[in-house]
Formats: C-alpha cells, structure tokens, sequence
C-alpha cells in the first residue's frame, strides 16, 4: 500500500515539475528565436516529447515508488530534489533565458543524476527496477545531443 502512495506522490511531484517547465518554457517553441535556430536534423517532431515524458515520468515515479520503499534517507530526497531542480530548470535557462551553453551543462548534469540512480542504487531488490530508468536515460542522452546541436552549431 505503501508503494502505490508514494507512486501517486512522484506522479504528482514529477508532472507537476513537468508542467512547472512548460509554463517557464511559455510560448518559446514558437518564438523567432527558437524557429530560427539551426537545430539538429533529428529533432523529433513536437508530439514525440509529450509522449516520451509522460512515459519517463510514469516509468520514473514507479521506480522511485520502490527506491523510497527500500531506502528512504535524507541523501536519496536530496539527489531526487538535485533532479527535480535541473528538470525543471532546464526550460528556463534554454527557452526563457536563452542560455544554451549553460542549458547544456544543466542537461549534462541532470544525465549524470538519473545515472547515478541506475548504477548506485541497484541492490538485489531494485536491480531489476533500475531498468526502469533507461527511458529517461537514453531520452537524456538524446537531448543533450540536441541541446549540444544548438551550442555548437548557431
């Protein structure tokens, strides 16, 4: 029972950090400045990040759910809320501020916290729900590549 609270708790905590980034982001998909960036010719086309994210969320919360359960400590909450943060702020700092550089090493960084989850917290009881990290993981992986895209490329 235990585990299906916390579930809802990290659905709740995790999309509304997403909807707190869309609402930083504002209408910056559509600016000029946005539209007129030389962007990655494997950017997905808009529809494919709300589907990605409500799936990284989903697969996110359920991990975190068991992740709680096994070890709940101050040092997991304060890696969970390092994750949230740049989350979160990645779409300010890209979007609103225009800081690519600096929305690279946020991105870099926020790859290098959901890794860390994979690897170091995979004892017997969550080596296998670590798995459950991999769409957040390679999605991570790709966005920093079209954030890196952006950097080196305008």
């Amino acid at each position: 029972m235990k585990k299906i609270y916390l579930f809802i708790l990290f659905l709740i905590i995790n999309f509304g950090g997403l909807a707190l980034g869309n609402w930083f982001m504002g209408d910056a998909v559509t600016s000029e400045w946005y539209t007129n960036l030389n962007k990655a010719p494997w950017t997905p086309p808009g529809w494919v990040f709300g589907a990605t994210w409500t799936l990284i969320m989903i697969c996110f919360s359920a991990y975190l759910s068991y992740l709680f359960t096994i070890r709940n400590s101050k040092f997991v909450i304060f890696v969970y809320t390092i994750a949230v943060i740049l989350n979160v702020s990645w779409n300010y700092i890209f979007f609103n501020q225009q800081l690519t550089n600096l929305a690279l090493i946020n991105i870099t960084l926020l790859t290098l916290v959901i890794a860390y989850f994979f690897i170091t917290f995979c004892d017997d009881k969550l080596s296998k729900l670590k798995y459950l990290l991999l769409p957040y993981i390679i999605w991570l992986c790709i966005a920093t590549s079209l954030n890196g895209y952006v950097v080196f490329n305008n």
